[in-house]
């Protein structure tokens, strides 16, 4: 009787040599919460289509991010929904608009304990719903958007975010963004560049949790999901304009892209477990079809696995209890 050469198996006896030799670990600071905050609502709104996500008020926010930050993981990405909005999305850089007042009582709740990160984009605040100005034939104008841009990130910045994270997919926006922040002295803030940014289906909750105003699609500036080579020239792109981080979004259906831009770039990589991911997970385990903390737990190691140096996820509080 011959017997095997290997026995791997030797390496998954039990749970502590499997702890000893694993190779991917996942532990709270590596998780970011993506936060949405409504202007002019007094309780917490639950979105429909993320079970377990709310619309908070200024007051839910202040709350949250304090457990956010007693959970001990790595930050909070704050996206606003304003009450009006306008051709221009002139609320993004309004001092008073919902977006940087959040901003300022976030930072002064838990911004030494958190990086507290604002999403730099126009499509909340817009009565279009893109991410950028229209010219006269209805498309997006990119180098008018990066005026708005600029504007919108010294908003920010001096509203006192540590971080903004540029989903726009304007080229040059982080060029324009970094030499602006230079000039004005903010030379400590961070750029998150999402560099891999992909047109696909897996955005459809995160409409309702902004209200989004959208028509259309925005295939004219976020990248086509069939290429990856091209995800990596961005990446690159941003990294050489200025970027401290750049990203991968959406993360599950684009494990390929966030592994070749992770071995490409020399700044940390993240990626983003979105709208459509978590609703998908949620979904399958109300209906009893999926062990739900099994499959939540799984998914953030495989995009960890893939490069991810952190994760913006929703289950970010829930992931860290269960990690720590």
């Amino acid at each position: 009787m011959s017997f095997p050469a290997h026995r791997p198996r030797r390496l998954r006896q039990s749970p502590a040599v499997r702890r000893l030799v694993r190779e991917t670990h996942l532990v709270p600071a590596q998780l970011v919460l993506p936060m949405f905050v409504r202007e002019g609502i007094t309780e917490p709104l639950p979105i429909g289509s993320m079970p377990g996500v709310v619309q908070h008020s200024m007051d839910s926010l202040r709350r949250a991010v304090a457990d956010a930050a007693a959970a001990g993981i790595g930050g909070v990405m704050l996206f606003g929904v304003p009450a009006e909005r306008d051709a221009l999305g002139s609320g993004a850089d309004d001092p008073d608009g919902i977006l940087n007042v959040a901003t300022r009582a976030v930072v002064a709740e838990v911004g030494d304990a958190l990086v507290v990160q604002t999403d730099l984009c126009l499509d909340e605040f817009t009565d279009h719903g893109h991410c950028g100005v229209l010219n006269a034939s209805g498309a997006v104008d990119n180098d008018a958007t990066l005026e708005r841009y600029v504007a919108m990130a010294l908003a920010q910045a001096r509203a006192g975010s540590h971080l903004l994270g540029l989903s726009g997919m304007m080229d040059g926006q982080v060029a324009a963004i970094r030499d602006a922040l230079e000039t004005e002295g903010f030379v400590d803030t961070l750029i998150l560049g999402y560099a891999a940014k992909y047109a696909g289906a897996f955005y459809g909750p995160f409409r309702e949790a902004v209200d989004s105003q959208l028509t259309g699609d925005r295939r004219t500036y976020q990248l086509d999901p069939a290429n990856g080579r091209e995800g990596v020239r961005e990446a690159l792109l941003d990294v050489e304009e200025g970027a401290d981080i750049v990203m991968v979004k959406p993360a599950m259906p684009y494990l390929d892209v966030l592994a070749e831009v992770a071995a490409s770039v020399d700044v940390p990589v993240w990626a983003y477990q979105v709208s459509g991911e978590y609703a998908m997970v949620e979904a399958a385990a109300a209906h009893g079809w999926i062990d739900r903390r099994g499959a939540i737990l799984e998914s953030l190691t495989g995009i960890r696995r893939a490069g991810a140096g952190a994760i913006l996820t929703y289950w970010a509080v829930e992931a860290a209890a269960w990690l720590r």
